[in-house]
């Protein structure tokens, strides 16, 4: 009977801390347009967590590839992360033709506010690449007048395509020539996307760094040396604007960060870990869960040997 008792104690003391399972959940939030296809991943062992609302480019979806890597190792590190199609884009409702800078920037805003109310969530980050990355710093500024300095918790823009604005000011964008006063219904693309004449109208008007600067809070950016898409200058704007802000500039990258995705990953979210404003409750939480289970286990050991003797 002894040597079973002492089984069942020692196994209890292998037995990890109870806590939610990790999960990578499918599902579709409101947008501005309609619903959006989105991808939840929450860590493992965790009751409550941090939740990075990450943001794709134009053209481009949630299963962007540096995207899902970011995910995976943001999940790796005990941090959620939500991943969407904005409107007209990948499996979310609504025509490309209709999308705009605006209308993904409420798309952004209205997943915040999910994740926000979720009782797991204790506090958000926004990551964006490309466009993405525009309504993701003019989310944070919007976010920071409306609900205060601490809404986000840190920002990082991966080549923030600011350029989108100087696009429809200079009457040429992805290469097309046209009058934001007299263009057509829409511009169709090489690829046979229709962007809507609503998009270079709003565009023109799109007050980025004034909206943007209103963060105030930590701001990664990173930016490759050879991006053909979005000249480094964008970025060194963007730099300028923010007291708190890292630039990074990948001698050799391209737009996509094809070189090395997953070094950009860890980049991001070696970033996210370190913020400040994330460490402190992170570290605090981590060392209660390892304390009171160490203190456990001793008891459990104590109990066995006393038991044996």
């Amino acid at each position: 009977m002894k040597y079973i008792f002492r089984i069942i104690l020692m196994a209890c003391c292998l037995i990890v801390p109870l806590g939610a399972q990790a999960k990578t959940v499918h599902t579709t939030l409101a947008g501005d347009h309609g619903q959006l296809a989105a991808i939840i991943q929450t860590p493992d062992n965790k009751d409550s967590y941090p939740m990075v609302i990450l943001m794709h480019g134009f053209s481009a979806s949630k299963d962007y590839k540096l995207l899902e890597l970011i995910a995976n190792e943001l999940e790796a590190n005990g941090i959620a992360s939500v991943c969407f199609d904005f409107n007209g884009h990948g499996e979310s409702d609504g025509r490309f033709q209709d999308m705009t800078v605006p209308n993904e920037i409420e798309d952004a805003k209205q997943v915040y506010t999910y994740v926000k109310q979720l009782p797991a969530v204790t506090k958000i980050f926004l990551v964006g690449h490309s466009q993405g990355g525009v309504v993701a710093s003019m989310l944070a500024g919007e976010l920071s007048k409306e609900e205060g300095k601490t809404a986000i918790q840190s920002l990082v823009l991966l080549a923030p395509a600011s350029n989108i604005k100087d696009g429809a000011l200079g009457s040429g964008t992805f290469g097309i020539q046209f009058n934001v006063d007299t263009m057509p219904e829409y511009i169709e693309l090489p690829s046979g996307l229709r962007v809507g004449r609503n998009y270079f109208k709003t565009a023109y008007n799109l007050p980025i760094y004034e909206t943007a600067k209103q963060y105030t809070g930590p701001v990664k950016i990173i930016h490759g040396s050879q991006d053909e898409m979005v000249p480094t200058r964008y970025s060194k704007e963007f730099a300028n604007m923010y007291d708190n802000v890292e630039l990074e500039i990948l001698d050799g990258y391209d737009h996509e960060f094809t070189q090395n995705m997953p070094a950009v990953a860890d980049l991001v979210t070696k970033f996210i870990i370190n913020s400040d404003v994330a460490r402190g409750q992170e570290v605090v939480a981590n060392n209660q869960t390892s304390s009171w289970w160490e203190r456990l286990k001793q008891w459990l050991y104590e109990l066995v040997n006393s038991y044996w003797q």
